[in-house]
């Protein structure tokens, strides 16, 4: 704005719209329009056509893509803050993303896969401990994988990377020991709970924790369709039933029945001060694959494993590389590769390519789709929820993508699984 008003006689209001132009990067061309203005002006005042041309031409750029400092000094701030947080109270940041939900590239399961990775421990929604939020617990002492082999600190306790808190100065302090914190996924990662439920489950579990299904049943006044929905969730671990098990009392609760069909009463066991109806009937248990595949149709995720573990025999089979395999393979060399379809994106700039991210078991995959194999493979590209990609490595550095020739559409392996991406194309 200086240099317009100085070197070519705009007005302050002048240099004000001259401002607005440069930041209408949506509008293209605008800025155009004060070309000749500008030029003229710079030329009544002795600057060459040469140089006049040059400061326009530059205006115009910064018009194309421009950060002011002050915008690029907010955005730094953030990052590193979120880059602290992240290193040293992983668990804290992953609570405060996943209550913050939706947001970003990221679903909750890739998260938690990541807070896992770097040894924080993630534990189930349940009854006798969730809130609505996520929540973060404290260890006991000596228990966990981070305190084994440490000598723990009673009181202050020990820092992610291992030092001391009373060796960090007191902004670095978190009032719950980051070795000796776990992270306790919330009802809100239900799908269907909603939070006057879950205040209700906290309400009635202030009088002592839930001793059966039927306890929690007659304490929360919830109907059998929550009770059903918590059950296919896991969310009755503590009171040691299984998936199968708690779905199985919890269709039983809620039924008004009729004095001529009741059944003869029953003598429930107990054990360790439990009630312990689920002896009464005793149910084949689920398979892996199937606790796997319900925890994600319940909660978008799962504690136990990876769906496409269970699909890694057949695709050894198709030649398939596991994504934490791709390192080694050697750049411009064939290969396929196989996940979940977390993202789709094509980027305005892009051309018309699409950029997809997959996940297995062992980590992600990056795919560059050009236009051409985009538009043959259009079905599979835009509604897979699991793709098998086949390509040409490309690897600079520690960048490794695969430049997509053919897509193939394996929903069908995982058809309980349903779509898990987050799409911007």
């Amino acid at each position: 704005m200086r240099l317009a008003m100085v070197a070519a006689g705009f007005t302050p209001g002048e240099a004000d719209q001259l401002r607005r132009a440069m930041g209408a990067w949506r509008r293209p061309g605008l800025i155009d329009e004060f070309r000749r203005r500008l030029i003229d002006g710079m030329r009544a005042r002795g600057l060459s056509r040469q140089y006049a041309e040059a400061v326009f031409t530059q205006i115009r750029g910064f018009g194309d893509y421009g950060f002011p400092e002050s915008h690029a000094a907010s955005f730094a701030l953030l990052v590193y803050v979120s880059a602290w947080l992240k290193c040293h109270y992983q668990a804290a940041f992953t609570c405060a993303l996943l209550n913050s939900q939706p947001m970003g590239f990221y679903a909750p399961a890739q998260l938690v896969r990541d807070a896992r990775n770097h040894g924080v421990e993630v534990r189930p929604a349940d009854v006798n401990a969730s809130r609505w939020d996520c929540t973060l617990e404290q260890r006991a002492a000596g228990s966990g994988q981070q305190a084994a082999g440490r000598g723990q600190e009673s009181r202050v306790g020990l820092a992610a990377d291992g030092t001391s808190a009373r060796q960090r100065p007191p902004a670095a302090r978190c009032p719950l020991p980051a070795a000796r914190c776990l992270l306790r996924l919330g009802f809100r990662m239900l799908h269907g709970m909603s939070r006057a439920h879950a205040e209700a489950i906290e309400r009635a579990r202030g009088e002592g924790p839930f001793r059966s299904i039927e306890d929690f049943a007659r304490r929360t006044g919830l109907g059998r369709a929550v009770l059903s929905r918590l059950a296919r969730a896991g969310a009755f671990g503590s009171l040691g039933l299984d998936q199968r098990q708690a779905l199985w009392h919890a269709l039983g609760q809620d039924q008004k029945e009729l004095p001529l069909f009741d059944p003869p009463p029953r003598k429930a066991a107990t054990s360790g001060g439990r009630v312990d109806s689920a002896a009464e009937v005793e149910l084949p248990k689920m398979s892996a694959a199937e606790e796997v595949l319900a925890d994600y149709r319940t909660t978008g995720l799962s504690l136990r494993a990876h769906p496409l573990g269970f699909l890694r025999e057949g695709l050894d089979r198709l030649g398939v590389a596991p994504a934490a395999r791709l390192e080694t393979l050697p750049d411009g060399g064939p290969v396929r590769v196989a996940g979940i379809v977390l993202v789709r994106q094509r980027p305005g700039t892009a051309k018309g390519i699409t950029f997809l991210t997959l996940e297995d078991e062992t980590g992600q995959a990056n795919l560059i789709v050009r236009p051409d194999v985009w538009k043959k493979h259009r079905r599979a590209a835009l509604g897979a929820a699991v793709l098998l990609a086949q390509g040409r490595l490309q690897r600079q550095g520690l960048v490794i993508h695969v430049l997509v020739s053919r897509l193939e559409d394996l929903s069908d392996r995982l058809a309980e699984l349903g779509p898990q991406s987050r799409d911007f194309c």
